[in-house]
Formats: structure tokens, sequence, C-alpha cells
């Protein structure tokens, strides 16, 4: 998986272009400090946030440090599986992503909340969502599985801590009448709100190919923060 000169772009010219095209080991920023996936709260002071008394997967329990501008937060070293997509609101203050779709799927910008649609063969579909929450990560992630639980009534849902870059994030995987999904949920806050990103991937049960689009399209993501 490679960065292209667009892309780079895209994401507000805070990304630095690797000599070479692969990406494992550049994590240089122009904007601010680029973090890689190893990055916890120990690399900044910060403060706890209250979070639900029952243990939530994936929450990393900090307080934001202040961000400069342009800042990328988070560069991941490349898996290799996939072409990058930027993914981003009409909030200027929303951080701008890049995710990974499988290759060969068709993408377009979304409206609204919707940064980022896609559609594969067989049924398949993708959708990043970046909303503002007031709420702290665990509290994010409960609401999050609530609603989902009560949109799909008889969903069977598996979730799994999955921090990276020191943000909270989760993965979640599930099946429900005659379908299948898996999501990425992560908890990402700026100078001024917080976010919570949701990479979504579905597709009919028993589609061919899912579990490797599955695999592509909730891998870790790069982030800018404007």
């Amino acid at each position: 998986m490679h960065f292209r000169a667009t892309e780079a772009t895209a994401l507000g010219a805070a990304v630095p272009l690797c000599p070479s095209a692969g990406l494992v080991g550049c994590q240089r920023s122009t904007g601010g400090p680029a973090r890689g996936p190893g990055a916890t709260a120990s690399s900044a002071t910060r403060t706890p946030l209250s979070d639900p008394a029952e243990p939530v997967p994936g929450v990393e329990a900090t307080r934001p440090e202040r961000i400069p501008a342009n800042a990328l937060m988070c560069f991941p070293a490349s898996s290799g599986k996939g072409s990058l997509a930027t993914a981003t609101v009409w909030d200027p203050v929303a951080p701008k992503l890049t995710v990974a779709l499988p290759d060969g799927w068709d993408s377009s910008p979304g409206t609204g909340e919707v940064a980022l649609t896609a559609t594969g063969p067989d049924g398949m579909a993708a959708r990043v969502t970046i909303r503002p929450t007031d709420l702290d990560p665990g509290g994010a992630f409960l609401r999050y599985a609530t609603e989902l639980r009560t949109a799909t009534p008889g969903v069977k849902v598996n979730v799994e801590a999955a921090q990276f870059c020191g943000y909270s994030s989760q993965l979640l995987s599930g099946t429900g009448a005659a379908a299948m999904f898996a999501d990425r949920v992560t908890h990402i806050w700026t100078n001024t709100k917080a976010y919570l990103v949701v990479v979504h991937v579905q597709g009919p049960a028993g589609a061919p190919g899912f579990d490797a689009a599955k695999s592509t399209v909730t891998q870790q993501f790069a982030v800018v923060i404007p």
C-alpha cells in the first residue's frame, strides 16, 4: 500500500513523500508530531478522563495535548493491503483521514457526517463517518454499540480492543439475519472537540471475499488534524 502525490495533497500537504515507494518506517510530518502504531499515553503529559464504571475494550483514558495546525497525528506503517482514499467532511476542524479500500472498489465522497462511501463486488459496501461527540471514549463506544443493536435487532456483535497511535479504538464484527459487517470505531480529539470515526464494511451473508475486504477496510488509518 503506497501514498501517491495526489493523496498526500489531499491530506492538507502535511504528508511528506518517502524517497521509496513503501511507507514502512516513514513517519515524518511538517505540521506536527507523527505517531506510529506503538505510541501511547506515556508519550505526552495528559490527565485521565472519566469513563464508564464498567471496563470498555479499547479505551485509552487520556487527555489530548495542544495540536499544531495540519498535524499528522497518525501515520501507520503500510500493510500492503488495498489502495488509499481520503475521507473528509464539511466540518473545518474535523480530522482528515486516509483509509484503505480493497483494490478495484469504487468510492465517492459522502454528505453530512458520511465522509466516504465505497462499493465492491457481490453486494459488499463500505462507509466512513466522522461525527462530533461530547462523550469520552468509553461513553461514545457504548452509545455506538447501543445504536447498532437498536438498528439491527438480534445482531450478534464481537468487540476487540484495537488502540493505535494513542487513540481509543475498537474492532467490531457481527452477523445479522442476512448480512455480515465489521467496524473500526475510533475516538479522535482535536483542539476544539472530539469525534467518533466509524469505518464500516458490510456484505450479504456468505459473500465471497468478505473476510479479505474486512481485513483491508478495518486496518489502521492516517489522521491529520486541521
